[in-house]
């Protein structure tokens, strides 16, 4: 698929756009061959469409009979027109023209009520189907784990939760509408003009297959280049998006790449501008042929009704009827002609979203969960012969672990880059599940506990901060929806953050900016364990949760840690000795294994990799304080 970070248009909308079908309706639509490939990988069963509109069943059923009729009533104006014509106005007959005159003013009125009553219904059946499938696939993918984010593009996510959900709109509101509304009126328009004259009637058939044969053809051709021109569009779009933002203009600006990006974007408008001129010119001629045709078609209609032969008596007003029936029913043939893309293209959209919603949740809530008392909680950590690959052909991350960390002590996982320091620390949060063996807390596998239960339990301040695009007290308040502001202040003072907060204009309600970027690293990741702290949980993981700050922040960052440390198991990952030394267990690991284990005095005196470690980076009290990974 494309990339989805680009605004490219969904399945469903692609062929509003798709070429110039003029007064005679919207040209057809080529099928996408990736619609064709997402069917074939991912076929689509129609009664689980068909499901989706199952509560909306009355709605469906009016609109059907609405368009029904709106096709049928239109079909009294010609009538109406051909007495007007030829005998209201010959013969002066003013009752009949009042009557006739009323007729079409009543016909145009009742088919437009039943227009906004057909848009007000099929409007809100597509927009509930859309908001049950939008939010359907939104808690679906918050229940994937960490590992379906870690291979799967955002961009893609976004794209699926947004372009092609909205996609259904048009699949609603404009797929299975039209093609119910140009069926009924093409039937409509045949048997009128059958009952106007069946002469000419075939002589229309005739002439109708050659001009909507040459109208396909230049559609066709002007699809191909509308295409190229969607894909250029979107290759605008996204460097727009690209370039245009706080993170994209900071590397424009550092890279001194302004000038490169300026003329990647005047290249692609300009191609734009040529295949813009190409795609109104494409087919000049033929279009100029089949205006021909279509101008000749009234013209040997109104020959063959001056013919005795062919005439069958045909009177003015029914020829003027015949005329107007035989120029509308162009428009509900081309849109029937577009009806197998239509269809493909849906069907792709269906597949897509049906493809997210069954995927299977890789780290599933219990059916039955364990309850737990959280005041009694104590907070043991075990690791149990615990094993994790990040899927089948790789190696183990975590290689036959086992760790116990009682209640209220510290554990310290160091150890050099890719030794499985965070995959462990994950474990605890059921980031993962193990692969083998088994991760508890008081006694309790993980696997057994409410998604809740353990999120109240553990807290995680990790290396790579993340706060929401809202206020101080909306990112907080993500912790603890209840919080009052004496909870908020309390945790961002125990955070070493809350003078800084306190200095703001708009203290607490101060916006952050996208992902933060009003505040530094350091005051992003401070922010976040004031969040973390606020839920008061029993366990504490630290992943690098001091990375970002100076040397003299962190102190006195480590000093409120530790007190809040106190009473609350805590395992932390961090490279600096000054955050390991007070553990009372350090585990130095070793491509998923525990290698060393034991205190910080202790390790030392093995003369093994903890002490390597510590002499590769300055040795045990030199300072700036050393490194314990690389």
């Amino acid at each position: 698929m494309n990339d989805t970070t680009s605004p490219v248009q969904p399945a469903g909308q692609r062929g509003a756009q798709g070429g110039h079908g003029g007064r005679f309706g919207r040209a057809p639509e080529k099928i996408d061959p990736a619609d064709r490939e997402q069917l074939a990988e991912s076929p689509v069963p129609m009664r689980r469409v068909l499901a989706l509109f199952s509560p909306h069943r009355r709605q469906v059923a009016a609109v059907t009979a609405i368009i029904v009729a709106i096709s049928v009533i239109s079909m009294a104006s010609p009538f109406l027109l051909r007495a007007v014509i030829d005998d209201a106005l010959p013969h002066q007959d003013v009752s009949l023209l009042l009557w006739a005159v009323g007729g079409m003013l009543a016909v145009t009125l009742v088919t437009q009520l039943l227009g906004v009553v057909q848009t007000w219904l099929t409007t809100g059946v597509g927009e509930r189907v859309m908001h049950g499938l939008r939010t359907d696939v939104f808690a679906h993918l918050q229940r994937q784990s960490i590992a379906f984010f870690t291979r799967t593009r955002s961009g893609e996510v976004q794209s699926r939760l947004t372009h092609d959900i909205s996609g259904m709109q048009a699949v609603i509101t404009s797929t299975a509408t039209s093609i119910a509304s140009n069926v009924t009126t093409a039937v409509a328009t045949a048997i009128a003009m059958i009952a106007l004259s069946p002469q000419l009637s075939l002589l229309s058939l005739l002439v109708i297959p050659p001009a909507v044969w040459m109208t396909r053809r230049v559609a066709l051709l002007r699809r191909d280049i509308t295409a190229r021109r969607q894909r250029r569009l979107a290759d605008l779009h996204s460097q727009v998006e690209e370039t245009l933002t706080v993170s994209g203009m900071t590397l424009v600006k550092t890279l001194g790449a302004a000038e490169t990006t300026a003329r990647r974007f005047t290249d692609t408008s300009t191609d734009l501008v040529d295949l813009e001129m190409r795609s109104q010119l494409a087919g000049r001629w033929r279009m100029a042929t089949m205006q021909i045709i279509f101008a000749a078609i009234p013209a040997l209609i109104y020959l063959a009704a001056g013919f005795p032969a062919t005439s069958g008596g045909m009177t003015i007003g029914t020829l003027i009827a015949f005329t107007t029936l035989q120029a509308g029913i162009f428009r509900p043939l081309m849109g029937l002609l577009n009806v197998g893309a239509q269809w493909i293209s849906s069907m792709a959209l269906f597949s897509r979203i049906f493809g997210y919603l069954d995927l299977p949740v890789e780290i599933a809530p219990p059916a039955d969960p364990v309850r737990i008392d959280h005041d009694t909680l104590r907070g043991d950590v075990r690791f149990e012969a615990v094993r994790f690959a990040h899927d089948p052909t790789s190696r183990y991350a975590v290689d036959d672990v086992s760790l116990t960390v009682s209640a209220g002590t510290t554990l310290a996982l160091v150890g050099e880059t890719g030794s499985g320091k965070t995959t462990l620390a994950g474990l605890v949060a059921r980031l993962h599940d193990p692969t083998s063996g088994r991760v508890t807390i008081d006694g309790i596998d993980l696997r057994d506990l409410d998604p809740a239960d353990l999120a109240r339990i553990v807290g995680v301040v990790s290396q790579d901060t993340h706060l929401v695009h809202a206020s101080i007290r909306d990112n907080l308040l993500l912790a603890a929806p209840d919080a009052s502001d004496v909870d908020l202040w309390r945790a961002l003072e125990a955070a070493q953050v809350s003078a800084l907060v306190a200095a703001l204009p708009d203290q607490l309600d101060t916006v952050v900016g996208a992902r933060g970027h009003r505040f530094s690293g350091g005051e992003r990741q401070r922010l976040a364990i004031a969040r973390t702290l606020l839920r008061n949980p029993r366990v504490l993981v630290l992943d690098e949760a001091t990375s970002a700050l100076d040397n003299e922040t962190e102190r006195d960052l480590q000093a409120a840690l530790e007190r809040l440390m106190k009473g609350r198991t805590t395992i932390t990952i961090a490279h600096r000795l000054s955050t390991v030394r007070p553990a009372e267990q350090i585990a130095v690991l070793d491509h998923g294994h525990v290698a060393e284990l034991g205190d910080h005095d202790a390790l030392l005196a093995q003369d093994g990799r903890y002490a390597r470690l510590v002499a590769a980076r300055g040795g045990a009290e030199t300072e700036p304080e050393p490194a314990l990974a690389a």
